[in-house]
């Protein structure tokens, strides 16, 4: 089994943004800054994130998203290669602050997050590497 090779994506208007600029094995480049394992990333910065994989994302380990300022409308959540079921509860309680959640895998999740920032919408993205 062959590892997958990094993907640039395209780069929207900047506009002081934390941008998605590639992910890969392990990593993301994001405002020209390596990460290395999971992020946060809001739109005036990118956070390291002590998850190992989907299944631990939780809203506890999502504080920083709930506590944003401004808040966070949308959080995009990528879930590694594939997306994975998130239970109702969770949901929930992200719903209860206002934030609606939408899982799928990291590659999708970060072209969509550069697509909803350069929109201006009040995104986050919650990134376990592929």
């Amino acid at each position: 089994m062959s590892l997958p090779t990094d993907k640039t994506l395209p780069t929207p208007d900047p506009r002081d943004r934390q941008l998605i600029q590639t992910y890969g094995p392990g990593h993301f480049r994001i405002s020209d800054v390596d990460h290395q394992g999971a992020v946060l990333v809001l739109p005036q910065q990118t956070l390291a994130w002590a998850v190992a994989a989907a299944v631990d994302i939780a809203p506890d380990n999502l504080a920083a998203v709930i506590s944003a300022t401004p808040p966070v409308e949308v959080l995009l959540v990528g879930c590694g290669a594939k997306a994975v079921f998130f239970p109702p509860s969770k949901r929930a309680a992200l719903k209860a602050h206002g934030i609606v959640l939408e899982v799928m895998d990291t590659g999708a999740a970060c072209r969509t997050y550069n697509v909803l920032l350069a929109e201006g919408r009040r995104v986050a993205a919650a990134l376990v590497p592929v």
